[in-house]
């Protein structure tokens, strides 16, 4: 009788062990009785029947999913390596673990494969510039997929895409090429825009011929200020015509006196 009691009170604690579970707020407990499922429970305390029933846990927090690199030939028949990262979380705590073996697993071959083929179906032009319209295209694919089994994808991003070194060093030509065609075209639009002020210049020096000789004395006086150098600057005869027409007149003055 001395050792009932102890071993009364023993079994009493392993099955309360074995009977009560307590789950964080991030955790639903699925349970399955006699292997049938009853449904989710949690968070806080639960009650189980021992040996009856079964426990399984999951977590309803967002999972950070590192797709690996995958060997991709885009539409125009070029190959480069992409890499990805999933993010999801569990929504139908039921579905995940009664639909699908390990979802885990499942969801992280199903976006190696939806990558592929996503990429596979872009040039290389579009996955480089259009990044952004892949990503939406991937998160589509793989939430409609998973749905069935409880889980939403909220976001695909696309982190790399290695290129081969051929194809790099063709791009860094591209992009140099392009740089020169800028550059001509900059030059040619200054050149342009140049020659039509000229044009109005000359049409104002045209209507004010005074205007031309200002502007030889400013030329002038810029060469001028160089002190090291000796300048021949040819004076036209333009800039004496107005002292010989006072001359002139001078003299016909003195004539009619």
């Amino acid at each position: 009788m001395s050792l009932f009691v102890p071993a009364l009170i023993l079994f009493g604690i392993m099955f309360l062990a074995s009977a009560i579970r307590i789950l964080n707020e991030y955790e639903r407990g699925v349970i399955f009785r006699l292997g049938r499922l009853i449904g989710s429970k949690g968070p806080g305390l639960i009650i189980l029947i021992p040996i009856i029933d079964k426990l399984q846990k999951i977590s309803l927090r967002l999972v950070t999913l590192d797709v690996p690199s995958q060997d991709v030939i885009t539409r125009d028949n070029v190959s480069v390596k992409v890499n990805a990262v999933l993010y999801f979380r569990v929504m139908d705590p039921n579905k995940a673990v009664v639909e699908v073996e390990n979802f885990l697993y499942a969801t992280s071959q199903l976006a190696q494969t939806t990558l592929r083929s996503v990429c596979g179906q872009a040039e290389l032009d579009e996955l480089l510039a259009d990044r952004e319209q892949i990503n939406i295209r991937l998160q589509e694919i793989l939430d409609k997929q998973t749905d069935p089994w409880g889980i939403k994808v909220t976001n695909v991003e696309v982190k790399h895409i290695d290129l081969p070194d051929e194809m790099k060093r063709a791009m860094a030509k591209q992009a140099e090429a392009e740089r020169d065609r800028r550059a001509k075209v900059i030059h040619a639009e200054g050149e342009f825009q140049a020659a039509v002020k000229l044009g109005q210049a000359a049409d104002i020096i045209a209507d004010k011929p005074i205007a031309l000789q200002l502007r030889y004395l400013q030329t002038l006086t810029e060469v001028a200020a160089e002190k090291n150098s000796t300048t021949i600057f040819p004076i036209p005869i333009d800039l004496f015509k107005p002292f010989i027409k006072l001359a002139e007149m001078a003299e016909k003055k003195l004539a009619g006196v």
